[in-house]
């Protein structure tokens, strides 16, 4: 097993920050011929869609979510795929489960109780999520409850003004200070790129989460207009790889809000393969937030069984 070393961050290195460049029109292209580049089929396309699903943070953030659904994401978490699918594709015996359950603070303990055993880690998002507006006390005192309630990931909203008024020492000290509330638990920032106003943003803004000590950056809430995008995607990605030249910290990336098919999911693999390689496509450095996602990679699963796609209905809670 792959023995990863923490990201502890750096100093601010404001010159890293200042040093960032984008060319929109080079990184658009690069983005829009993902999906032509590499042709996955057959019994490949299945390897990685069950990859995908071991990579997905489950995930329910409603303002009506309630303990029963929580418990039945965590039962589909644990067992996202049918055992007689698995056994028709030859996968019945692999430890196919979500990378983690991600819910909100008030569920952590629900969560916790029902994945006990399960090596499936509870993700809290916090810090006022999704605006990430309320003041840093009251959001570094949440982090400290979502982590002694159980839970092993913390994700965190970083405040967008700061990034947009290009304060990257409020940024520092505000993500390295989260950092330090999370203790043992994983730290994911999150930037909400579709926010930030462009592409050279998103890329100092991944820095500046980095070295104050994030664990993974991540695209979106979900909530935002725009969420998660192959464009943000890529400069992202080129921010961590350009990050671990330079430290030899390796840093998780999570996109979220907006991927729902498989066919997303095999393009999101396929970038990160070839920015980043073999080592990111694994849940300790890759992970998507999704809710909708398992159900449509469960569909083609079972249409390679079966020859049939099933109603989005039958498939159950995801």
């Amino acid at each position: 097993m792959t023995v990863h070393l923490r990201n502890t961050g750096t100093d601010l290195h404001l010159e890293w920050v200042e040093e960032v460049r984008i060319n929109r029109s080079a990184v658009e292209r690069r983005a829009a011929t993902i999906g032509t580049r590499r042709s996955i089929k057959k019994e490949w396309q299945l390897a990685w869609l069950l990859k995908a699903i071991t990579c997905i943070d489950l995930t329910t953030l409603s303002g009506d979510d309630t303990e029963g659904n929580v418990k039945r994401l965590c039962a589909k978490a644990r067992r996202p795929v049918k055992d007689e699918v698995l056994e028709a594709l030859g996968a019945s015996k692999l430890p196919i489960h979500t990378g983690a359950v991600c819910v909100y603070h008030a569920l952590v303990p629900t969560a916790v109780a029902e994945l006990q055993g399960s090596g499936i880690p509870v993700a809290a998002v916090s810090t006022g999520f999704p605006a990430g507006l309320t003041p840093l006390d009251v959001r570094i005192e949440e982090i400290r409850r979502s982590v002694a309630a159980g839970a092993k990931e913390i994700d965190i909203v970083i405040h967008r003004g700061l990034v947009l008024d290009n304060d990257w020492q409020t940024l520092y000290d505000e993500v390295k200070a989260m950092r330090e509330a999370c203790g043992a638990a994983r730290l994911k920032a999150i930037l909400a790129t579709g926010e930030l106003g462009t592409l050279k943003n998103v890329g100092k803004a991944s820095w500046v989460a980095m070295m104050a000590g994030a664990d993974f950056i991540k695209t979106s809430t979900g909530k935002e207009s725009i969420n998660a995008t192959l464009p943000f995607t890529l400069v992202m990605l080129r921010a961590i790889r350009e990050y671990e030249e330079r430290t030899r910290f390796k840093v998780g990336f999570k996109p979220a809000g907006g991927i729902k098919t498989a066919k997303q999911s095999l393009d999101w693999l396929a970038l990160v393969k070839d920015e980043l390689g073999n080592d990111w496509l694994d849940p300790f450095l890759f992970r998507f937030g999704a809710s909708s996602l398992l159900a449509d990679i469960e569909r083609q699963l079972e249409y390679h069984v079966t020859g049939r796609y099933a109603a989005f209905h039958r498939q159950p809670m995801a």
